[in-house]
């Protein structure tokens, strides 16, 4: 289970140098430097069992959210654990509970989608053998066999994804965290992804804790239990589909998260950092 509790994280902009200068003592003035607020107040449960959803538009936080999540970034504020362990205290610990699918994807081209595979699976602690049983069987699980052993080197994005989502999965993590997964991908590969969660969530296999980002309704309304809506970097609105239509009184999804996620008015121009 992956709990956030009233995450921030502001970023100082440097001012430009030599703004004001002063004739008379020839010395130089700094403005002091803007804070952009990438995250100010996300909170969310996601529990085992079950796909969570951060769902907001471009700029709203949600990628520095899991990057915080994923140890990448620290906190200005707040607290974020992973079955029970800190995400700020114990990192290492942490992080060994996640298979982490981020936008970049990340693969190194001239590996195979194989050497990839068990590359990070011994970067986590596998031995060799161990590493290879699991690239077999994901590779099953996953369907790209015919990908073993080819270079990652001139893949689909589709092919790419597979990859990269066996790579996560590699170490059979309790919790899986993807940042837009579906970005890039053609509708084959988004249906053969919704499966793949969906199956995941299941106790055949492994009652994972699945949570990931997405600014697509489509995504939400088919694949989620329950969503988190962020708006500005903060989190506005939590619960079902059902319950998110209820709250709004609106019949389409697209509707309620437009007034759930703008009901201040567009997203301020200050976080444009934010993503």
């Amino acid at each position: 289970m992956i709990r956030i509790e009233h995450l921030a994280r502001s970023f100082a902009v440097p001012a430009a140098a030599g703004a004001a200068r002063s004739l008379k003592s020839m010395t130089f003035r700094r403005k002091a430097p803007e804070r952009v607020h990438a995250v100010r107040d996300v909170n969310l449960a996601a529990p085992d069992g079950q796909i969570t959803g951060l769902l907001g538009p471009n700029g709203a936080g949600k990628t520095t959210t899991l990057r915080m999540l994923a140890g990448l970034i620290t906190p200005s504020a707040g607290r974020m654990t992973v079955d029970g362990i800190d995400v700020v205290a114990q990192p290492q610990r942490a992080v060994a509970r996640m298979g982490v699918l981020s936008d970049a994807r990340g693969l190194y081209p001239r590996l195979s989608a194989r050497e990839n595979i068990v590359y990070f699976g011994q970067m986590q602690g596998m031995s060799r053998d161990h590493a290879h049983a699991r690239a077999e069987a994901l590779a099953q699980m996953l369907e790209m066999r015919p990908l073993l052993e080819r270079r990652a080197e001139g893949f689909s994005q589709g092919e790419r994804m597979k990859t990269a989502l066996a790579r996560a999965l590699v170490h059979d993590p309790a919790n899986i965290v993807l940042d837009e997964p579906t970005n890039g991908l053609d509708v084959l590969a988004t249906r053969a992804l919704r499966e793949i969660l969906r199956f995941l969530r299941t106790p055949e296999g492994g009652s994972k804790c699945i949570l990931f980002s997405t600014h697509i309704m489509q995504e939400v309304e088919r694949l989620c239990d329950s969503v988190v809506v962020v708006s500005q970097g903060s989190s506005v609105a939590s619960g079902s589909v059902a319950e998110l239509l209820e709250r709004t009184g609106e019949h389409d999804f697209e509707e309620a998260f437009v007034k759930l996620a703008f009901a201040t008015g567009e997203p301020e121009t200050a976080d444009r950092s934010a993503t």
